[in-house]
């Protein structure tokens, strides 16, 4: 199986802010689905200081053509700087679930 199809993780400042943009993203079919997790606890060196955080996580399921696009309207809609955006490839899966993506998605 090719890597066509990619899972991407978003942090978000709180779970409000993922839904809306979960929403922008789904509607707009550039995703599949997004998965909201809420709780998350944050540690990382940003602007010369260990920084600590309650954060949301975005698990979103895609396909790799859809990447740039993506990432574009995360940045247009994301409150921070520098938004948490990694996209990693999908090795193997369901092929009903993979084939899902494709019709929600397509291709550009």
């Amino acid at each position: 199986m090719s890597s066509e199809y990619v899972v991407i993780f978003v942090t978000v400042p709180n779970k409000d802010v993922g839904v809306e943009l979960a929403r922008h993203l789904v509607s707009n079919r550039l995703v599949a689905c997004v998965n909201v997790v809420d709780g998350l606890k944050s540690i990382y060196y940003w602007e010369g200081r260990v920084e600590e955080d309650n954060e949301a996580l975005l698990i979103i399921k895609s396909r790799k053509d859809r990447l740039d696009d993506i990432i574009n309207a995360v940045r247009e809609k994301h409150p921070y700087k520098v938004p948490e955006i990694i996209a990693l490839p999908i090795i193997g899966g369901l092929k009903d679930y993979l084939a899902w993506i494709d019709e929600v998605v397509g291709t550009k």
